[in-house]
């Protein structure tokens, strides 16, 4: 059984830099993500990486800003979030898709229960 868990979230002032994290257990290869949803919106995918490769994907949003890493001896994925905005504020899940490949996408079927941002001007 896959199971993740987040950590990682807090309150920072707009500009601000936090690390989450998402340990894996169960989960070896396949496809991770982190996906946000703050409130009254949509879900919505902020960043992916592939296990076998290390390739990774980011929302337009994020792109510059955010950096999805993996650490496969701890089987940990972290998100390093810089400069960041009010309109960051959500919740941020790990979320994973074990064997999946680039070529297939990654569409999550286990979730963590995840970690809130909250960023404030």
């Amino acid at each position: 059984q896959v199971q993740l868990v987040e950590s990682g979230g807090g309150s920072v002032q707009a500009g601000g830099s936090l690390r989450l994290s998402c340990a894996a257990s169960g989960f070896t290869r396949g496809c991770m993500a982190w996906v946000r949803q703050a409130p009254g919106k949509e879900r919505e995918g902020v960043a992916i990486i592939y296990t076998a490769d290390g390739t990774t994907w980011y929302a337009d949003s994020v792109k510059g800003r955010f950096t999805i890493s993996q650490e496969s001896a701890k089987n940990t994925m972290y998100l390093q979030m810089s400069s960041l905005q009010p309109e960051d504020t959500a919740m941020y899940y790990c979320a994973a898709r074990r064997f999946a490949i680039v070529s297939g996408g990654c569409v999550p079927d286990y979730w963590g229960q995840g970690t809130q941002v909250t960023v404030s001007t």
